[in-house]
């Protein structure tokens, strides 16, 4: 079988939900490193990762190549193209964990990977639909739960009916019950997230409310969403680098804030002038 245009760590991606936990052990090195493949064979690979040669074989044949040669070419094919993702290795990054100089380019690669992906177009069109929605709901569990809250923060100052959810001693049907088709639910699924996070999508398909899913290179697809959005997350050593996504946030507040006219900055004129009469700053 000839492998098709789609790209091999596209292939992994969208599998994801489907692997054993060996195997998603072996996506996750792959998906970091997947130059590896090009550069060693299955048994080398296998002791790489931390896996049996057996879970590479039966990796490469669940991404659907025929055989590991097969996938090994479409990699060495990707390397010829010159992606920078296929030309780090795990050694190299072993030795640059702790540099400063590595961290700091790595969080510029994952900046210029994660912004080359938008066009002024779709984040246009998301933050007038976000400014349009009668409430706005925004999801993230685990370390995700940081990116909701600070967005939530920003966009507030325009929007009054911003919500993250759920929120202490709450579940998502205080939520989900009314969720409408005008409404809109933001979800941050960076990778290990809980259960939550698949029945609020769940909740709002069948609401047919529009989903803006954010997510990063290690995390599967949302195929019901409206508009994904994926956050280069690469870090040079053990913990993922969440630059990407927090300039997201950023560009999406800033976006929101200008989307929302006079509307919003008389919103904002307003919050202004209650802080000055609360005190909140002296």
């Amino acid at each position: 079988m000839r492998p098709s245009s789609e790209s091999f760590v596209r292939r992994v991606r969208s599998k994801l939900d489907e692997l054993s936990s060996t195997e998603r052990l072996l996506a996750d090195f792959l998906l970091e490193f997947p130059g590896e493949l090009a550069s060693y064979a299955g048994n080398e690979l296998a002791q790489l990762a931390g896996v049996s040669p057996s879970t590479v074989s039966r990796f490469i044949r669940r991404i659907g190549y025929d055989s590991y040669e097969e996938a090994r070419r479409h990699v060495r094919e990707e390397q010829e193209v010159g992606s920078p993702l296929f030309h780090g290795s795990s050694a190299g990054a072993a030795r640059q964990v702790r540099s400063v100089t590595a961290h700091f380019q790595q969080s510029q690669a994952n900046l210029a990977a994660t912004f080359e992906r938008l066009s002024d177009a779709t984040m246009a069109e998301i933050a007038r639909a976000i400014v349009g929605a009668p409430q706005v709901l925004i999801f993230g569990s685990r370390s995700s739960q940081a990116f909701a809250l600070y967005l939530r923060w920003q966009i507030i100052q325009v929007l009054p009916r911003v919500t993250v959810i759920p929120g202490p001693g709450e579940t998502l049907a205080e939520y989900t019950a009314g969720l409408s088709e005008r409404d809109c639910v933001i979800v941050f699924g960076t990778r290990r997230q809980t259960s939550q996070m698949d029945r609020l999508l769940q909740a709002a398909v069948r609401a047919a409310a529009p989903i803006l899913y954010i997510s990063d290179h290690a995390s599967p697809d949302c195929t019901q969403a409206r508009w994904s959005l994926q956050a280069q997350c690469r870090g040079p050593g053990p913990l993922d680098n969440h630059v990407g996504v927090m300039a997201l946030c950023d560009l999406l507040a800033t976006l929101v804030i200008d989307a929302s006219g006079a509307a919003g900055r008389k919103r904002l004129a307003a919050v202004e002038q209650e802080h000055e009469e609360l005190g909140d700053f002296e």
